[in-house]
């Protein structure tokens, strides 16, 4: 049987007090819904329904697909109603499944378990139930229906286990059974879970089956419950990550926001930041405080701390840091060393090369072997267009030089250390470009002059 998905995400999640839809605000770096949509793609459906109502145009401009189908719901009258708005574009024949847009944790076997038990309800044993509609079971243990924490009598409210709203059920029956769910309760609307007792009543069996964990089944209402589930999405990044191999200074202290892929005997250090596709080969250490985003750093490589590398492509055996900036469009070659506070931006740095201090190097090439000198910069921007500085092999330019682009270093070239060059240097040459230096006997600083002025006033 085809499934077909709908997640209901038209809420307007007033204690988020946010103009921000609710489905929008990011967890790891990513809108909740983002998650769900995942989640949803994971389980190849034919279709995924996105219900969406309140700041709809800001949740479509943000997540639009072509695997998506866009339902609007213009009165926020309940769940049962939110779905009943999807129904015309789904298959009589079709399983589906009933998601939402601020549940993001859920975990892809937990859904394959609903789909091969539907019709079937996904619920829950919480500590604290309050707020949430309770699960009813008969004797036999099988689920008679849901009821509401508002409607509920003190007998219910005692039970713990509670309607998480996620289920799977046949399309035929929800054609059937939705439009004859009232509102009849304490908050007027129209409730999901009332085809459940409906389906019940008819004589059709409905598996309630429960969450492994609670944490999987967490609606996000409001600031405090979003910064739970970020910690529940680290602490399940961390398990991934040390059960892969990798060895995690503190598990608590480490943000993966994107897809981390790791080879074996990996080191990360306290407080690193991991967005979008980062890939780290064998071996590779990662100091304390480092951020790095859509990046590939390959086998032996350390990063020092307090080190940013961003769209950057950093080869084996390499040093960067600490406090080095890789920023897009920067390329190491096997042994680059990039050193303290330095900057590189849209480089190919060459096997072997050096910039180890206090350096600026933008769009530039550098051969094999070069070494820059602290304080070197190359001028790569005119105000209006950027030139590109090209540095042969085994080329060596002293401190505090200024290379102004377009500009060539040949191979084995050397800059003279304080040398603004601004014409192409050939190769195994040496450039030099400085003012003429003069030494002037006894100099006095302001100060000297001044006391001396003074003292000549009371003299006279």
């Amino acid at each position: 049987m085809k499934l077909e998905v709908v997640v209901l995400a038209a809420g307007q999640g007033t204690r988020m007090r946010s103009s921000l839809p609710k489905v929008l605000h990011p967890l790891a770096n990513r809108p909740l819904l983002s998650h769900v949509l995942d989640s949803a793609r994971t389980l190849m459906p034919v279709r995924i329904h996105v219900v969406i109502g309140h700041g709809s145009e800001l949740v479509r401009e943000a997540l639009d697909a072509k695997d998506l189908v866009w339902v609007m719901q213009e009165e926020q009258l309940g769940t049962g109603h939110a779905v009943l708005q999807a129904m015309p574009g789904i298959d009589a024949d079709s399983t589906v499944l009933v998601l939402y847009g601020d549940v993001p944790l859920l975990r892809a076997s937990t859904l394959e378990g609903l789909i091969d038990n539907c019709p079937a309800l996904l619920t829950a044993n919480l500590d604290d139930p309050d707020g949430y509609g309770r699960v009813l079971r008969d004797s036999g243990d099988q689920l008679q229906g849901v009821v509401e924490h508002k409607d509920a009598s003190d007998e219910q409210r005692a039970v713990r286990e509670i309607n998480t709203g996620v289920l799977a059920y046949p399309a035929a029956l929800l054609a059937e059974y939705l439009p004859r769910v009232g509102n009849a309760n304490a908050q007027g609307e129209y409730y999901l879970p009332d085809i459940l007792s409906m389906a019940v009543n008819e004589g059709h069996c409905v598996a309630a089956l429960r969450a492994n964990e609670a944490s999987e089944v967490m609606g996000i209402n409001d600031r405090v419950q979003l910064a739970e589930a970020e910690t529940v999405y680290r602490q399940r990044a961390a398990e991934a990550l040390m059960l892969a191999g990798v060895s995690l200074a503190d598990p608590a202290r480490i943000d993966v926001r994107g897809s981390l892929n790791c080879g074996r005997d990996v080191f990360i250090d306290v407080n690193c930041v991991f967005e979008g596709e980062v890939t780290l080969g064998e071996g590779v250490r990662i100091g304390p405080s480092c951020l790095v985003r859509n990046s590939t750093i390959a086998a032996g490589t350390e990063v020092h701390a307090l080190s940013h590398i961003d769209e950057s492509d950093v080869g084996d055996n390499c040093s960067v840091g600490p406090y080095a900036r890789l920023r897009p469009g920067t390329t190491l070659a096997k042994g680059a060393r990039i050193g303290n506070f330095v900057e590189i931006k849209k480089a190919l740095i060459g096997e072997g090369s050096k910039v180890n201090h206090l350096s600026y190097v933008g769009d530039a090439e550098l051969g094999d072997g070069v070494n820059v000198g602290a304080g070197t910069i190359t001028c790569n921007y005119d105000g209006v267009n950027k030139h590109k500085t090209r540095l042969g092999d085994g080329v060596f330019v002293g401190s505090n030089s200024t290379l102004v682009a377009p500009l060539e270093v040949g191979a084995g070239g050397f800059v003279a250390a304080g040398s603004t060059v601004t014409r192409d240097v050939p190769e195994s040459a040496l450039g030099v470009s400085r003012a003429k230096q003069r030494n002037i006997d006894g100099w006095q600083t302001p100060k000297q002059r001044a006391d001396d002025e003074k003292n000549q006033a009371q003299g006279d």
